[in-house]
Formats: C-alpha cells, sequence, structure tokens
C-alpha cells in the first residue's frame, strides 16, 4: 500500500484470531528494538523536545518516525511525532468532527490510541482489536467527531513504542464556558524515560524483577525494629515477608535506578519553564503518559484546587498535593503570587527520583526544588492481610511455601487466616482460576474500597492530599440506571516471574468479557497482589461507585492500590471490541488484559 493511501473503513474484513494478536504482542519487543536500530538516514538531528508544538483545528497530519535524543547525556533513539517528542499537542473542539491523518515512517507497524476519547471501535487504535494497525510506509485516516471536552492525551498501542516517546497531550475545548475562571494554561505532561532499549528493559524485568529495588531491609534495619516493637513482633513481621518471598520495600517495579522523569519532554536539569503574571489564574492540565510510574505531585508556596479529573469537572477540592496513577489527568487551578517562581515538583512512589518544572514570571528562573519524601514501606495493611493481629499468620509457620510450590504462601494464606479468625466481612471470594496457579504468588484476605486513603507514603505527611474520597462529579449519574449484573474480577501476578493477569488467566488464555449493547453493568475490581495497579476500560465510561454504592466519579482510569476492592458502573453504548487493561505498560504485556466485546 502506498503511504498517502488512507485505510480507514477496511476493518470491516479483519477479523485477527486471538493466537495472532498474543503473537504479535509477544514479538513485538523484538521488532522495537529492531526498528529503532535502524532509524533512517535523515535522522541527523535531535528531536524537539522541552514543550512540543501545538496544532488545532479539525484535519491534522501526523508522522511517526525514530529520530536521535539525548536526555541523559547520551543520544539515543526515540519514537517521535513530526520530530517530536513529546508529540504535538493537538486542541479540538467539543462537537467538531476531526480528521486526523498518521502516516508511519517507522520500519515497524504503529498505532495511535486516543486515551480517554468516545469514538467508534475502528478509530480506536489497538492493533488486533480495532484495526490492523499501520504499517511501515502507510497511512492510516482516523475520523470522528467528538463527544465531550476536557483533558487527554494520545500514545501508541504498539509494542513498546509509547516508553520510546510516542504521547503527546490532548485537549478538547468545551462547547460551553468551563464552571471556573482561568487567564492562562499549561500543560504538564509526565514521563518516564530509559536509554535502554524498552524490550530489552522488558527481558530484564522478566529475568531480574527485583534489580531497581535497592533499598532491601538490612541487619541495621532488624536491630531498629526490634527496639522499637519488640523482637517477638519484628521476627514474625519479617517471617511474613520471608514465606511470601516478597519485600515492603517494593514499591514499584522500576524506579530512577533505570529512569529519568520527564516534564513535557524536559529532563530535571532542563527545567521546563511555564510563565505566568502576578495575579493571573493558572489552569495546569496534569497528564501522566509515563509507561510505569506513579507521580505525587506539588508545589511547595501553593495550594490546588483541582477542578476536573479524567477531563470531566468535580466540585473543587483545595489540595497540597496528589498522586497521579499512570494514564490519570488532573486539571487544577493556582494563583501563583508572593514570588517570581515555583517549582512543579514530581516525586515517584518509591521516592527515588524526580520530574521538575518550573512556573516563573520570566524564562531562566528557579525555585528552590524540596528534598524527597522518606521512603516509604509496604505493610501487611496495605496488602489486604492485616487480620487483626500476628495470631493470625501463626497457622502460617513452616511449610507455606510447600503448599503453592513455586508460588509460596500465595493463594491458600488467605484461607488459613479466615479457619482461625472467621471469614471477615470483607473477605473477597476468589476466583477458583486464582487456586494453585503457578501464576498467583499471593491473595488479598480482606479487600476494602480505601476511597479516602491517601496511599502509601502519603498519609499522615502534614499537607493535605487529593483521595478518590474527596472528589465527586459536577453531574449526577448521567445513566441513572442500577447496574442490571455485576462482573468481579481480581488482580493478580506473580512478583518472581513478573506475570500478571486478571483471575490468574493471562490474556493469551482469556475469553473476551462480553456485554449486550445498551446494558447496565457493574464491575468488581479487588487487587490480590502487592502492586498498584490503573486500570482502563476503553470506549465507555467507567462511573466510580462510593462506598454504600452510589455513583460518585466519572474516569477513564480507575487507580487500584493493594488490597483494595472497587466497583463502577459501565453503560455499554459503544459496539465493537475494546480493550481493558492495566495501563502499566509491561504489566499489559505481561498478561494483564483482556478483550471487552459489546455485541447487539
Amino acid at each position: 500500500m502506498k503511504h498517502d493511501e488512507p485505510t480507514a473503513g477496511r476493518l470491516g474484513a479483519f477479523r485477527p484470531t486471538r493466537r495472532q494478536f498474543v503473537t504479535g504482542l509477544a514479538s513485538g519487543g523484538a521488532a522495537l528494538g529492531f526498528g529503532l536500530a535502524r532509524m533512517p538516514a535523515s535522522a541527523g538531528t535531535s528531536a524537539r523536545r522541552g514543550g512540543a508544538a501545538q496544532m488545532a483545528g479539525t484535519a491534522f497530519a501526523l508522522s511517526i518516525g525514530a529520530m536521535p535524543v539525548d536526555i541523559t547525556g547520551r543520544r539515543r533513539p526515540a519514537i517521535t511525532v513530526n520530530d517530536s517528542l513529546p508529540a504535538p499537542t493537538l486542541r479540538w473542539r467539543e462537537g467538531d468532527t476531526v480528521t486526523v491523518r498518521v502516516s508511519n515512517r517507522l520500519r515497524d507497524m504503529t498505532s495511535i490510541h486516543w486515551h480517554g476519547i468516545l469514538l467508534p471501535s475502528n478509530m480506536d487504535g489497538v492493533p488486533g482489536l480495532s484495526f490492523n494497525g499501520i504499517g511501515p510506509g502507510e497511512t492510516f485516516q482516523y475520523r470522528f467527531q467528538l463527544k465531550q471536552s476536557g483533558t487527554y492525551w494520545y500514545h501508541s498501542h504498539s509494542l513498546f513504542q509509547e516508553q520510546a516517546g510516542l504521547y503527546g497531550a490532548l485537549i478538547v475545548d468545551p462547547r460551553d464556558p468551563p464552571p471556573y475562571h482561568h487567564d492562562r494554561e499549561h500543560v504538564v505532561m509526565l514521563s518516564d524515560w530509559t536509554d535502554l532499549d524498552p524490550a530489552a528493559l522488558y527481558r530484564r524485568m522478566k529475568k531480574m524483577p527485583e534489580h531497581d529495588n535497592y533499598y532491601q531491609r538490612t541487619l541495621v534495619d532488624f536491630v531498629r525494629d526490634a527496639r522499637r516493637d519488640g523482637l517477638k513482633e519484628t521476627l514474625e513481621d519479617r517471617g511474613m515477608w520471608g514465606r511470601m518471598r516478597m519485600t515492603p520495600t517494593d514499591i514499584s517495579d522500576i524506579n530512577a535506578h533505570t529512569y529519568t522523569y520527564l516534564v513535557n519532554g524536559a529532563s530535571p536539569d532542563g527545567n521546563w519553564t511555564g510563565l505566568f503574571k502576578p495575579g493571573e489564574k493558572v489552569l495546569l492540565r496534569f497528564i501522566n503518559s509515563s509507561a510505569m510510574t506513579y507521580f505525587d505531585v506539588r508545589i511547595p508556596g501553593l495550594k490546588m484546587t483541582v477542578v476536573a479529573a479524567d477531563g470531566q469537572y468535580i466540585h473543587p477540592v483545595s489540595v497540597d498535593e496528589f498522586r497521579i496513577a499512570v494514564a490519570e489527568t488532573f486539571d487544577v487551578l493556582v494563583e501563583p503570587t508572593g514570588q517570581e517562581a515555583f517549582t512543579i515538583f514530581a516525586q515517584d512512589m518509591g521516592r527515588t527520583g524526580h520530574a521538575r518544572g518550573t512556573l516563573a514570571i520570566r524564562d531562566g528562573l528557579e525555585a528552590p526544588i524540596p528534598a524527597r519524601d522518606p521512603r516509604p514501606l509496604l505493610t501487611m495493611a496495605d496488602m489486604g492481610h492485616d487480620m487483626g493481629g500476628h495470631g493470625a499468620h501463626k497457622g502460617m509457620e513452616g511449610g507455606c511455601g510447600a503448599m503453592m510450590g513455586e508460588g509460596g504462601c500465595g493463594a491458600n494464606m488467605g484461607a488459613m487466616e479466615h479457619s482461625a479468625h472467621g471469614a471477615p466481612s470483607n473477605a473477597p471470594n476468589h476466583p477458583a482460576s486464582e487456586t494453585g496457579n503457578p501464576l498467583v504468588d499471593m491473595q488479598s484476605s480482606a479487600s476494602e474500597p480505601k476511597l479516602d486513603d491517601p496511599g502509601i507514603g502519603l498519609r499522615d505527611n502534614g499537607r493535605q492530599v487529593l483521595t478518590y474520597g474527596a472528589m465527586r462529579s459536577l453531574f449526577d449519574d448521567p445513566d441513572g440506571r442500577e447496574p442490571g449484573r455485576t462482573v468481579e474480577l481480581h488482580l493478580t501476578g506473580h512478583m518472581e516471574k513478573f506475570a500478571w493477569s486478571f483471575d490468574g488467566i493471562p490474556f493469551a488464555s482469556a475469553e473476551p468479557l462480553k456485554l449486550k449493547y445498551g446494558e447496565r453493568m457493574r464491575i468488581v475490581l479487588v487487587n490480590d497482589t502487592m502492586m498498584q495497579h490503573p486500570i482502563h476500560l476503553h470506549g465507555v465510561w467507567s462511573d466510580l461507585e462510593d462506598a454504600d454504592g452510589g455513583f460518585q466519579l466519572r474516569k477513564h482510569t480507575i487507580d487500584m492500590p493493594p488490597g483494595t476492592r472497587r466497583s463502577y458502573r459501565v453503560r455499554a453504548d459503544a459496539l465493537g471490541r475494546w480493550a481493558f487493561h492495566c495501563h502499566l505498560l509491561y504489566h499489559m504485556e505481561a498478561g494483564m488484559m483482556r478483550e471487552v466485546r459489546i455485541e447487539a
């Protein structure tokens, strides 16, 4: 096919088998590394970084290619859009029909997914589900009408291209004025960069998943804990973690020992700067476009008023700090005054590094960069294993590993605790597919929504921290119906194997989740792992419920900390095949993904 031929409309004949799709995912890592290594001869200059160009209107042309960038002092290959990293910011308007012609200058297939945008399934941009993908030398034409407004983003859904730089901001201006006033605005796009070939990084995670966890507990920590908590308590705690073959310092899979954290493509030393005039009200559109990193964001000296989450208006909430999961967006208002410069400080959840930018009255100014907070430790309560005392775990002494083979304590731990103390009201019902599963190394024995919990590392830090419980949509439930049925899915994994899944079944083996067009369904997620997972369902909204089952917050990405059970409603109003997955890129690649089919 010639590269200037539109390919929209070819989907009707495309019906890949599940095996074809999964094989494409599995082989993608090697293909990406090969494609980046063979950059075109014309790629002789570095990509534009530190603030993407903005494109506005209804017709757009995007060219995806490979170029070298220098972020860490080494020139490394990156995937760029129109020679830019991040990709250009696209500015659309609610109600318009937009046309985006995407040309592929790579030697591998590529794609663009419009994250959080409601559109026909064949425009969603997921190769193998939505369309064929965009082959080398091809151009695909996306065309759809905008049914919403707000802050969103776009990224590749092919191979590991998102990690290599293929992501950009997407702003949809509202048809009607927003419910707040602002004088100027800035996009603040957070991301993580690695000089490694992303495929090589994935292979390392499969072989050495604890590579970046430098902070294992030591003898000094044991002595300190024994003095504080007592020798018996400390021994029991260490024994529990040891039998689970896990460590409370394992907050994130990949951290600043591998990553450099960026603001709008600029490293901390690059110091991206957004300008303001004293007395102005500034809207900051925060987007977490990273592959694997949760950020805790604050602007020392300024209060932030959160006015939108995932592009949807909420009742304003004033905070000092917020945690933004991968793929989430938050719009915040600030009124900088009294200083010429303020630091936008975004530390990673594990406190190993940070991204930073500056709000200033002119370029070249800086403000102090705060020290990172102390590194947090996971507790049994964080992981849904707090059963009211260490005695609950005595039945696990000796032989826990034999019960699950390679999986350690895993699936039987909750059952043992229940038999000793009776099942608590919040004990989840685990699917049979988890039991004895070599891809599942633990289960939670108690789970709650935890909507008012700021999260590990943010509790009682002296700052007002945003929570899901503090946010409420500025509108009532747009559907109004009670769900006709409920589907419960468990987030599962095996840390040592770096295997991730729903209900212990990786994507390659999972049957599609089928919804009937027009139905209202409740999805319940239970996190059985010690990791945090941002879960994204393409094509439809995810209406988060409060602890009593009432409508609370409309989102496109639902964050799931360890030990949580959260429910949300879905209106199946978009026919087609849709992706449903963890938005940690390497977790999705490792199996935490399902297909959702909405059928007539």
